[in-house]
């Protein structure tokens, strides 16, 4: 995805690297200098500024050896660093359609749009194994303005991710998750679930069976 002007600037900083790594999931002030190769105190002050911007927020903590430490998460406003000009018009679309039709139709409606969506992919993960296909599919959700990865839990496979491609649409119009839902089950081959968390900073999580 292509990421103009000053946009595109500030992902190349220091700032921007923060930015980008707390896509994938949330960090400690620790675990940032860490990953990004930087002091704790460089990390603290970069911080300090990206929340008095509204675009990191503290959620949580996470158990340390002396004191909790604090997890660090995006907002909204920093998601919509990576999105396209289509999002706002699709919670629009979506909100629309939900007016004029019943909740069922409404689901199976969304439902097809990630069926046809996935039909110019599947030419592509045709004879490959189930990994292969899965790793297909996180590339599709990249290439559509989300981070996921996979994750085991408890034996089950999952791809989550703490951003979501719709996010400006799912927050109003959770149901807009079924069109990821069975985009990706069409791609990998096998039934997959939507179990996202829908709220002011939506969190992508798809159970794969």
């Amino acid at each position: 995805m292509k990421i103009p002007g000053w946009r595109s600037r500030l992902l190349a900083s220091t700032r921007g690297k923060i930015i980008s790594a707390l896509r994938t999931q949330s960090y400690t002030v620790q675990e940032l200098a860490e990953t990004l190769g930087l002091t704790d105190n460089a990390v603290r002050s970069h911080l300090t500024s990206l929340e008095r911007d509204g675009l990191i927020q503290q959620l949580g903590t996470q158990p340390g050896f002396r004191k909790p430490h604090v997890l660090y998460s995006l907002t909204s406003e920093a998601e919509s660093l990576f999105q396209n000009a289509y999002a706002p018009l699709l919670r629009y679309i979506l909100e629309v359609i939900e007016r004029r039709l019943p909740s069922s139709e409404l689901r199976q409606s969304l439902r097809e749009v990630g069926q046809r969506a996935a039909r110019e992919h599947l030419n592509r993960v045709k004879g490959k194994t189930r990994i292969e296909r899965i790793e297909f599919a996180i590339e599709v959700l990249k290439n559509l303005g989300g981070n996921p990865n996979v994750r085991e839990i408890e034996g089950k496979q999952f791809i989550c991710g703490n951003n979501c491609p719709l996010s400006a649409a799912t927050t109003h119009s959770p149901e807009a998750c079924l069109i990821v839902e069975s985009l990706l089950s069409e791609v990998i081959g096998n039934p997959v679930k939507e179990c996202c968390q829908h709220q002011e900073t939506p969190r992508c999580c798809f159970e794969i069976s």
